[in-house]
């Protein structure tokens, strides 16, 4: 069971603030949307609790171990990472991309022992990828590469995933799909914190919302305690109707 904790967590750039004191967990069980406008911090959030850019105060934990100190690998073994930005170095087919999520345990694409294929092929499987894993991966299209490295996310098996806008290149069908996926392995043991823009789609799967704004946790608790007309107001600048976990968005304010 993978637990990250921030605590009082900063990051600067220079003298501008990016994130500012923010203090949140995630652990086993929970399905965690990261909510928030352009520009609120969200992604060096999750850098910054992962070690992954450098934090300017506070700190943050993976399993009680400063998340700045531990090794790639290791980090890699106990959290599945899907950044925003994905570029592959050259191209490769579609099966030794989704393999490179076995690389923390000493595999790589071409040796994989019985293990890693087995996580490989349920990875492809569950994204629905089989009949193109043997495609280069410079052939696909936007939505399918987007799927490809979510594959690659979920052959790792570690337990908790941190993902960034997973969904943003999928049309709804994928959408749909990726997040099932992910509320199975919730329903396996696992985690989730992950960025979500569609705000439908964040109420609909989501055990609880972190809001930001303005690099600032304003908000972090159950769906139907947070999603409130008050806080589209507060947060987005609009004015909506909210009915449980239905929203409906009327315009700007």
């Amino acid at each position: 069971m993978t637990e990250l904790i921030a605590e009082k967590l900063s990051v600067h750039a220079g003298q501008t603030a990016l994130v500012t004191e923010a203090d949140f967990r995630v652990g086993a069980g929970e399905f965690v949307a990261l909510i928030g406008p352009n520009g609120a911090g969200k992604t060096s959030l999750l850098r910054a609790s992962l070690g992954l850019e450098k934090a300017s105060g506070g700190l943050a934990s993976i399993d009680d171990e400063n998340s700045a100190e531990l090794a790639p690998m290791e980090r890699a073994r106990r959290v599945a990472y899907l950044p925003q930005q994905r570029p592959l170095a050259w191209p490769n087919t579609v099966r030794d991309v989704v393999a490179l999520g076995r690389y923390a345990y000493g595999a790589a694409p071409g040796r994989l022992g019985a293990q890693d294929a087995d996580a490989v092929e349920r990875a492809l499987t569950k994204t629905g990828l089989e009949k193109l894993a043997y495609r280069q991966t410079d052939t696909l299209s936007g939505g399918e590469l987007a799927r490809v490295h979510f594959a690659r996310a979920l052959a790792s098996e570690a337990g908790l995933l941190v993902a960034d806008e997973p969904v943003a290149a999928l049309d709804p069908r994928h959408q749909f799909r990726i997040m099932d996926i992910i509320q199975q392995y919730i329903a396996a043991g696992g985690g989730a914190l992950v960025v979500l823009h569609d705000l439908s789609l964040a109420a609909r799967y989501a055990s609880r919302m972190i809001w930001m704004k303005d690099t600032r946790i304003v908000a972090d608790g159950p769906v139907e305690d947070t999603l409130t007309a008050n806080r589209m107001a507060e947060v987005f600048s609009v004015r909506a109707k909210v009915e449980g976990r239905a929203i409906e968005i009327e315009g700007a304010i």
